[in-house]
């Protein structure tokens, strides 16, 4: 059997090691292969019964799906299943694709299920499109991976660390519309139990791990075993760090932890804070305010625990004024140095399944769905913003591909949107602000 990712945000895959523990318990031969790192070689499913892509994201089904007519070619006979977010909120051109099963939500049993399904020679596979059973989890097996070495690298203090991940619950008890997590666990997380948890940060310390990032939509979803995990951690490995990701409303909800965090070792916290307009935050369910995030911003910079906030700049909200403004807040904000520059350019995604389409003004405004975006298409009323957008983004990639300092490629967005004259505040150098050396994309 074969497990294959696509692209996992820069880290070793959890999405083929944690399957592949379960599998390889039941005693089956899994080859495991993150696309990221090195291209597929057809001899590595030529004799594969059965390949499994995961699908966590956007990204990786795009990238996915170009592999699929090539694993097809190289192995007709091949039994192809998808698992991960992504593959029900895509199912339909998954199907189109040849891919026989689809799962999603909890998949390391389901994908058990399905070999053993397969191996009594039955024709049908899982029946559920999306399972959620709690599961006993296994503790990952790496084997057959890339070195920890080879994925994004923690940079700090002008120094860079090797980063290992793992993950201490999945799904998310909020329903952000945009999120594509909510069409898959609506409202409802799963604990992965503390000692599995532990044991695979263990492993990964032992092959040089030097830093942790936990990839919970939100950290705080179970904040009693999320804390107790990380004072675990630290009394195990003091000098071991991590970062988490935590929603605005959390760290309000739970302000007393922020000092905890920061005892234990996390270097700075990820939250997703899609605008600074109220009305787009309501209208995407945020469940926080401007406000609330002046005030979590205040608290943790109080508790000295960095926010990297990521946003959704262009949206079918999106003005030119409106935009201008929001580089404006950024740089009075002191946010700079603290937003990784792609964030400056991301534009709203609407893939099937999302809740934005219960909005009667997004259901007027999208097109039909686009099987090669994965994804219904949006313009902006004025058509210089999607340009602007394209620019950015182009911008962006072309600079972070020559080390160019957040500083400076954030000084140039500024000029790209004509935002007059730069505003007489200094900007931090990149290096006093923790970051992963590889940006993340939808």
């Amino acid at each position: 059997m074969v497990l294959i990712s696509t692209y996992e945000l820069g880290r070793q895959p959890f999405g083929l090691a944690s399957p592949a523990a379960w599998l390889r318990e039941e005693g089956h031969n899994v080859g495991c292969f993150d696309l990221s790192r090195a291209p597929l070689a057809a001899a590595a499913v030529t004799h594969a019964d059965m390949v499994a892509f995961f699908l966590p994201m956007h990204t990786a089904t795009r990238l996915a799906l170009r592999v699929i007519e090539r694993v097809r070619a190289a192995n007709p006979r091949a039994v192809l299943c998808a698992y991960g977010l992504y593959a029900p909120l895509s199912e339909a051109i998954l199907r189109q694709a040849g891919v026989a099963h689809i799962i999603g939500g909890e998949f390391e049993k389901a994908l058990v299920d399905l070999c053993r399904t397969l191996a009594s020679a039955e024709t049908t596979g899982p029946s559920r499109l999306i399972v959620l059973d709690r599961q006993q989890f296994r503790v990952p097996d790496r084997a057959g991976l890339p070195p920890l070495a080879s994925y994004a690298r923690l940079a700090a203090g002008g120094a860079t660390k090797t980063v290992g991940y793992a993950e201490t619950t999945r799904g998310c008890k909020h329903l952000c519309r945009h999120c594509p997590v909510v069409p898959v666990y609506r409202g409802r997380f799963r604990v992965v139990q503390a000692e599995v948890v532990l044991e695979d940060i263990r492993r990964q310390v032992a092959v040089g791990a030097q830093h942790i990032t936990f990839g919970d939509p939100d950290f705080f979803n179970a904040p009693g075993h999320a804390v107790r995990l990380v004072e675990a951690l630290h009394r195990e490995w003091p000098e071991l760090t991590y970062d988490p990701t935590i929603k605005i409303e959390h760290l309000l909800a739970h302000r007393d932890l922020a000092p905890v965090l920061r005892a234990t070792g996390c270097l700075f916290v990820t939250s997703a804070v899609e605008s600074l307009d109220d009305a787009v935050l309501a209208t995407l369910a945020k469940g926080h305010t401007r406000a609330d995030f002046l005030e979590a911003l205040a608290l943790t910079r109080a508790a000295r625990l960095p926010v990297a906030p990521t946003f959704i700049p262009f949206n079918p909200w999106t003005t030119l004024a409106g935009y201008r403004a929001f580089l404006r807040e950024i740089a009075e904000l002191d946010l700079v140095d603290s937003v990784a520059p792609i964030q400056l350019a991301i534009r709203l995604l609407i893939p099937e399944g999302s809740l934005l389409l219960d909005v009667p003004e997004i259901r007027s405004r999208v097109g039909a769905f686009d099987a090669r975006s994965l994804a219904y298409p949006w313009q902006s009323d004025d058509p210089a913003l999607d340009r602007l957008q394209s620019k950015m983004q182009s911008l962006i990639q072309s600079e972070e591909r020559s080390h160019a300092s957040r500083a400076g490629i954030f000084r140039q967005i500024w000029s790209a949107a004509q935002t007059a004259e730069f505003p007489d505040i200094p900007l931090a150098a990149r290096a006093t602000i923790p970051y992963l050396t590889e940006p993340w994309y939808c």
